[in-house]
């Protein structure tokens, strides 16, 4: 087992057991199992995947973040995480209607990088919502 624990700014939002973890890092996605070798990984917007002790799986919606595992003890540091029942699913999609309208115009005053990673955190957060 995986001892895991989230913090974020608002403080610890979880601290459990957990068979394996499932994430995205910068250099692609990655399952974390016990007895993994160590790793530092900075963490891109993803859906977290936790199998938990009994098999079942919960989904979050992760913002980004920081994740470091040794010795069967994970952590994750992140600026927002959701899990299924905690995201508002009409806030998501109006999040990615703005988000796609502002990639669209290509106007020269928009922040495409941020505009890009806001739709694909309002695509994720309904992905994980809606499954």
């Amino acid at each position: 087992m995986i001892a895991l624990r989230i913090v974020t700014p608002k403080g610890n939002y979880a601290s459990l057991n957990v068979k394996s973890i499932h994430i995205k890092s910068v250099e692609g996605e990655m399952t974390i199992l016990s007895n993994h070798i160590p790793i530092f990984a900075s963490i891109v917007p993803c859906e977290l995947v936790l199998e938990c002790e009994d098999g079942n799986k919960n989904e979050y919606a992760l913002s980004g973040g920081f994740f470091h595992f040794e010795n069967n003890e994970a952590l994750l540091l992140t600026d927002a995480i959701e899990g299924k029942g905690e995201i508002d699913l009409e806030r998501a999609k109006k999040a990615y209607e703005r988000a796609r309208k502002r990639l669209e115009k290509k106007d020269s005053n928009t922040d495409m990088k941020r505009a890009e990673l806001a739709l694909q955190r309002a695509i994720i957060r309904i992905h994980v919502s809606e499954n």
